[in-house]
């Protein structure tokens, strides 16, 4: 322990402040559900007088969240921190709020809150390696197969691409994207548009593009159809997959899982959920939603042993917050200690 840190466990959490911000898009974010021009976010702040971590989180309307509800979340459990230092508040949290953006808020900044209070890193007290440089997904919105190929030209840089498709019509976006980049890998996220009738022929092209896994094709409340079903392109689960509870029943549906803390509540859960996911053989994607460097620096702890991974949301910005991760050529470097961790 640094010399003159006290020992976090006697510096209770005293105040906790959030705000919520909005952060314009470079363009237009396109998925099957619609299009936002904003990354609409909540900042949490906890502090114990002597040192202050942050965390941010998305509200996300799929999951039946306002930014009037996460508000409302974090109000009540505000009071019940009072008097805890960060690691037994984090473990409170658990127990007294769902797993969603307010939760996965306030995880993230007592999380930082530790590690700036004991002079070292959530890495360090999570027993993980310290995040290294990694490659991440560039996300191309849903549009016309010619627009898209244009937009896989105008990425050429980008070694790794991640299609939004939706539904009818996919085939031939497929073979549009894999035209103009034949050299790029390439993941897709249907974000639930396909049907059952679907499924194997756009699996079918899938395979033909090289495809190397296929995200959400069915609606969450519908994926019954993949049971145990044989397929050469491989499916993961992302609006399907919450928390662990969710494992046992996707392991028989999926492949892979798409593990985002604001789904999972946190970084607490979400440790947890890859370890549980890797036990049942399940693949992990480390994702997020469309958000600012600080919502990114907590899932570079994950990412670092994921098979694939989607933290582009910064790219999708119009601008950044600073100090913020940098993405050169699609290699996501270890945040700045100022930002988070």
């Amino acid at each position: 322990m640094r010399a003159g840190v006290l020992p976090d466990a006697q510096k209770p959490v005293l105040a906790l402040s959030w705000r919520f911000e909005a952060w314009p898009l470079a363009a237009a974010f396109v998925i099957s559900r619609g299009a936002k021009t904003e990354a609409n976010v909540v900042v949490v702040e906890v502090s114990n007088g002597a040192c202050a971590g942050r965390g941010e989180a998305v509200p996300y309307a799929r999951y039946g969240e306002t930014p009037d509800s996460v508000a409302a979340q974090i109000s009540a459990a505000r009071g019940t921190l009072h008097g805890l230092n960060a690691s037994v508040g984090r473990e409170h949290l658990q127990s007294v709020l769902p797993a969603g953006a307010a939760r996965n808020a306030l995880d993230c900044a007592l999380w930082d809150l530790e590690a700036k209070s004991s002079g070292t890193t959530v890495a360090d007290l999570l027993g993980l390696v310290l995040p290294g440089p990694i490659l991440t997904a560039y996300t191309l919105s849903l549009d016309t197969p010619d627009a898209m190929a244009a937009k896989a030209r105008a990425v050429a840089h980008l070694p790794l691409l991640k299609l939004k498709l939706g539904g009818v019509g996919d085939d031939v976006r497929l073979r549009a994207v894999r035209a103009a980049r034949p050299d790029a890998r390439l993941i897709v996220d249907a974000n639930e548009s396909w049907t059952a009738e679907l499924l194997k022929p756009l699996l079918a092209a899938a395979l033909e593009a090289r495809v190397e896994v296929v995200e959400q094709p069915l609606p969450a409340s519908d994926d019954a159809a993949l049971e145990w079903r044989q397929r050469e392109v491989p499916v993961c689960a992302d609006e399907s997959l919450h928390t662990r509870s969710d494992l046992p029943r996707l392991a028989q549906r999926y492949d892979a899982i798409n593990v985002k803390l604001d789904k999972a509540g946190g970084l607490t859960e979400a440790v947890a959920l890859v370890a549980d996911a890797r036990e049942h053989g399940l693949e992990i994607m480390v994702g997020c939603m469309v958000a600012t460097s600080l919502a990114m620096a907590p899932a570079l702890l994950l990412a670092q042993g994921a098979r694939w991974v989607d933290l582009d949301g910064p790219l999708l910005l119009a601008r950044d917050r600073g100090p913020g991760v940098s993405i050169i050529n699609g290699i996501i470097a270890p945040p700045p200690a100022g930002l988070w961790g």
